[in-house]
């Protein structure tokens, strides 16, 4: 069957997002959770010029007012600021993938003024609002066992226990914890190897408390310890890591328990985690590196969070307070 002009070019510039996004995640090697975005985030725009333009993109004859418009509807849309920097961030780093394959000379996205994302400082909680969401599963459980014949089985509630534990001792990303392998425990080191955003490799210390639930949790469900095998089990019987949504489902209802809005998420406890140990004196660097951010511009923004503190040391210290 014989191809069209405007197939073979439709075509061609589907090609160009693919091998764009293969090099994403193959060469660059973006985390998962960029490589979707970026994929999604090109997938909008192209509905959009599609919709607008009646055609798919044709990415070398794409103006300044082309991105423009979509930049409008954008906002017409109601996307938040947060949003229309990750589309737009897809699209240039796009481009500058066009420039390398020649495709392109320059791009038209250059300079282009997009609103700016908002500042908003991280929620956390406090030290008393911890620990009343890590007793929460054991809450939870005695609960469910006098209210109920059937109960049902204890392991999700030791789990649920000890993922809370390592959540807010290491200060993970739910991501992170989600692909932590036996293998990545150091039991007598009280260190975890975490494999972060671009892939990045980093040790971070884990506290007792946790180390005895993950314990307490493999006894329970007799893990069988093998290297390769998830830490953090969805359905034991099966293997199968836990993931994202069950733990952020299962987290509401200890939110509710501990008296707290079930609307937070697991990453307010990596916000906690980062603003008690500045709060406690910890230096912005060693912060840095043990949430794996690559730059300590987002590290600064929990020195925000340390007013209370800072008033306290002036308080205590200044001759003339």
């Amino acid at each position: 069957m014989k191809t069209s002009p405007t197939s073979e070019c439709h075509g061609d510039q589907e090609a160009l997002v693919d091998a764009f996004l293969r090099e994403l995640s193959e060469v660059k090697l973006a985390s998962r959770n960029t490589s979707r975005n970026y994929a999604q985030a090109l997938q909008t725009f192209c509905q959009w010029h599609a919709s607008h333009e009646g055609a798919f993109p044709v990415w070398k004859h794409l103006q300044r007012s082309t991105f423009r418009s979509y930049l409008r509807y954008l906002g017409r849309e109601q996307y938040s600021r947060s949003s229309t920097q990750i589309r737009f961030s897809a699209l240039r780093t796009f481009y500058k993938f066009l420039i390398r394959r020649g495709v392109v000379e320059q791009t038209p996205i250059k300079d282009l003024v997009l609103p700016k994302k908002r500042q908003e400082l991280p929620t956390y909680l406090t030290l008393d609002q911890i620990q009343a969401l890590l007793e929460a599963p054991a809450k939870v459980w005695k609960q469910r066992k006098e209210s109920m014949d059937h109960p049902g089985s204890v392991h999700p509630y030791m789990r649920d226990s000890a993922v809370l534990e390592t959540l807010y001792s290491c200060g993970l990303r739910i991501s992170e914890l989600c692909s932590l392998l036996a293998v990545d425990i150091r039991w007598d080191e009280q260190r975890v190897k975490v494999l972060g955003k671009g892939n990045k490799e980093r040790l971070c210390p884990i506290g007792k408390p946790a180390l005895e639930s993950i314990r307490c949790y493999w006894e329970s469900i007799q893990h069988p310890r093998s290297p390769q095998l998830p830490v953090f089990m969805a359905h034991p019987e099966k293997q199968t890591p836990l993931y994202p949504r069950l733990i952020q489902g299962r987290l509401k209802q200890y939110l509710a328990a501990a008296g707290l809005d079930p609307q937070l998420t697991p990453h307010k406890l990596r916000h906690s985690f980062a603003t008690h140990l500045i709060n406690a004196g910890a230096d912005l660097r060693s912060v840095q590196e043990l949430l794996g951010h690559a730059h300590l511009v987002t590290t600064q923004i929990y020195t925000h969070l340390s007013t209370d503190r800072l008033i306290k040391v002036y308080q205590e210290s200044h001759p003339r307070a």
